[in-house]
């Protein structure tokens, strides 16, 4: 059962948190209802009202080939959205099992399985994105594989020094003791007190691969021209810089939902630091 006290009380301890669960929860909702929601047809040209500035019928205006602004905004969280939160599980499995295997294992096989991270490690992750993105090819299924394999390697790092710290414990050795095989030690008694760090660090990455997937499409490495997507209409604001109204709203749908992740991030990292929930109280 709820216990609406603390739930009350966390709160005020953290407003901005629940203010980014509020602006997230918004953007889902609308994201999910954009069919119910939007205007017009993210997809339909009217070059007899091509760049019209906002208005009453077009409240966010309209773009070069007269699509509607507000629709395109709208049923681009579609995209955006589940690419960042896509990105961000995939690196995160990916990375806690070579970083699990990596730190319980130790020895020849974590060098090998660290050096391997470090060669990904060694470039800046949206250079080696757009480098992987421009080899496959500018689709959104690529773009989101090309920032998996740079993204991984973060996790492969946290995961296995959490499993370092984590496996020298003495309820680690009571299971090794009485007889518990090194994979039920391994994913049933020493990752489940690693999942806090990882849960924080992913939250926060959410953002960022949101951004990251924005800049892609800005770049041409994402969906195809037409598709509504926040980076995509950012870049189609570029050739119109006179036309304000074009990169600033798609802009201010990239602003806010990373910003909300952050907000929720930096919750969790002080729900999960025993030292700040000390102050708090």
């Amino acid at each position: 059962m709820i216990n609406w006290h603390i739930v009350r009380l966390r709160a005020r301890q953290n407003p901005l948190m629940v203010a980014g669960l509020v602006i997230c929860a918004v953007w889902i909702v609308v994201s999910l209802g954009a069919g119910q929601i939007a205007p017009y047809d993210p997809l339909k040209q009217n070059v007899m009202e091509r760049l019209q500035g906002p208005s009453n019928a077009h409240l966010f205006g309209t773009d070069q080939l007269g699509r509607d602004v507000l629709s395109r905004v709208l049923y681009g969280g579609r995209t955006s959205l589940p690419a960042g939160i896509l990105v961000i599980a995939s690196a995160t499995v990916i990375g806690t099992v070579f970083g699990a295997i990596g730190g319980y294992v130790g020895g020849l096989w974590d060098e090998l399985l660290m050096r391997f991270t470090e060669v990904f490690m060694a470039f800046p992750i949206i250079i080696l994105a757009m480098a992987i993105a421009a080899a496959l090819g500018p689709s959104v299924n690529n773009a989101i594989i090309a920032m998996t394999i740079v993204w991984w390697p973060n996790y492969a790092r946290v995961i296995r020094s959490l499993v370092i710290s984590v496996k020298s414990n003495e309820y680690v050795e009571s299971a090794r003791a009485i007889g518990a095989s090194p994979a039920r030690i391994l994913f049933r008694t020493i990752l489940p007190n690693c999942v806090a760090p990882a849960l924080v660090m992913a939250t926060l990455d959410i953002g960022n691969a949101i951004l990251i997937f924005a800049g892609l499409s800005f770049l041409g490495l994402g969906p195809e021209p037409s598709s509504p997507e926040w980076g995509r209409m950012v870049s189609d604001g570029i050739d119109h810089y006179d036309q304000w109204w074009l990169s600033t709203f798609p802009g201010l749908a990239i602003l806010t939902v990373v910003m909300a992740l952050n907000f929720i991030g930096d919750g969790l990292r002080d729900l999960s630091d025993p030292r700040t929930r000390k102050a708090q109280r």
